[in-house]
C-alpha cells in the first residue's frame, strides 16, 4: 500500500513540475508536440504526407482536441480500471498505456479525412473527364481540359498531369490508365478507364450512350458512399456505447455478489488474468471498430 502512495506521490510532482516548466497553454502544447512526436515515429512515412494532406485542409486536431481526448480516455481508463483491480498501481499503468490509443486515433481519423478527400477528387476526375470527352472526343484532350479547369488537387492533380505526359511520350494511353488505375483502385476509375480503352481501340462512334451509362454509374456509387457513410456513423455511435456498457458490467458483478467478496476474489491469480484478458480483448474489438469506421472510402 506504501508503493502506490508513493507512486500517487510521484506522479503528482512531475504533474507539477511540467507545469511549472511549461506554464499554462505550454503544457497542453508539449503533451500534443509529444504525441505528434511518437505518430510521426509509429506510423509509416506515407502516413506523413496524410497528415500534411490533413494539415492543410484544416482538418488535424488541435492541443486542445488532444488534450481532450488525453484527458477523455485517460481518465476513463482510470475509473474503469480501479473498479476492475482497486490497485492504484494497475490503474496507473494502464492509464499511461491509453496515452497511447490517442495517436492511434488521430492516425485513423487522418486517414479517413484523407481517404474522403481523394474519393471527392477521384469524384471530380471521373465526372469532369466523361463532360469533356463529350466535346473534345480526346481522352488526352479531357485530361487536359480537367487539369485547366482547376478543379482537381494535388496529389490527384499531379498525377493526372502525369497520365498526360505518359500519353504524349508512348504515343497510347495504355500505361496512363493502368498507372492511374493501379494508383486509384475504384470500382469508378477501373471502369471509366476499361471504357475509354474500348472506344479508344473501337472508335469512339456512338459512344454518348454508353459515357452516359458510366455517368450514371458514377452517380450511383457516390450515392451508395455517401449513404454508407451516414450508416458507418450510425454504427460507430451505438459501437461505442455498447463497448463502454461492456466495461463497466464489472459494476454489476460487484452489485450480484458485494463489493467486499469481489475484493477478496482478486486476491485469486486466475481472477486477476480473467480480468486483464477482458480488458484487453473488449479494447482490441473497440479499436477494430474504430478502423472499420475509418475504412477507406469508394475503394474495393
Amino acid at each position: 500500500m506504501y508503493f502506490e502512495e508513493l507512486l500517487l506521490i510521484v506522479v503528482v510532482v512531475v504533474g507539477i513540475y511540467l507545469y511549472r516548466v511549461y506554464q499554462g497553454q505550454n503544457v497542453s502544447k508539449f503533451f500534443s508536440d509529444g504525441v505528434a512526436g511518437i505518430v510521426d515515429r509509429i506510423t509509416p512515412y506515407s502516413y506523413r504526407s496524410v497528415r500534411e494532406k490533413t494539415k492543410e485542409l484544416g482538418q488535424e486536431y488541435t492541443v486542445r482536441q488532444y488534450t481532450i481526448q488525453l484527458v477523455a480516455i485517460g481518465g476513463f481508463t482510470a475509473v474503469v480500471t480501479y473498479l476492475y483491480f482497486y490497485n492504484l498501481t494497475i490503474t496507473i499503468f494502464y492509464v499511461i498505456i491509453s496515452s497511447f490509443i490517442v495517436p492511434y486515433i488521430s492516425y485513423l481519423r487522418s486517414k479517413k479525412i484523407y481517404s474522403e478527400f481523394i474519393f471527392e477528387q477521384i469524384q471530380v476526375y471521373t465526372s469532369n473527364v466523361i463532360m469533356e470527352f463529350a466535346t473534345t472526343q480526346s481522352f488526352v484532350k479531357s485530361l487536359e481540359g480537367v487539369l485547366a479547369s482547376g478543379l482537381l488537387e494535388d496529389p490527384v492533380k499531379t498525377d493526372v498531369q502525369h497520365m498526360v505526359d505518359l500519353s504524349y511520350d508512348n504515343g497510347t494511353i495504355d500505361e496512363a490508365l493502368e498507372y492511374m488505375s493501379k494508383l486509384y483502385p475504384y470500382y469508378i476509375v477501373k471502369n471509366m478507364h476499361q471504357l475509354f480503352l474500348q472506344i479508344t481501340k473501337e472508335g469512339a462512334r456512338n459512344s454518348a450512350d454508353s459515357l452516359d451509362n458510366m455517368q450514371a454509374d458514377i452517380d450511383m456509387l457516390i450515392e451508395s458512399v455517401y449513404r454508407d457513410r451516414i450508416e458507418r456513423a450510425s454504427f460507430h455511435r451505438n459501437f461505442l456505447q455498447f463497448g463502454i456498457m461492456l466495461y463497466l458490467l464489472v459494476m454489476l458483478v460487484q452489485y450480484l455478489v458485494g463489493r467486499e467478496t469481489y475484493i477478496n476474489l482478486l486476491s485469486l491469480w486466475y481472477i486477476n488474468i480473467i480480468l486483464h484478458g477482458v480488458l484487453i480483448i473488449n479494447t482490441y474489438f473497440l479499436l477494430k471498430g474504430e478502423k472499420y469506421y475509418n475504412e477507406n472510402v469508394g475503394a474495393e
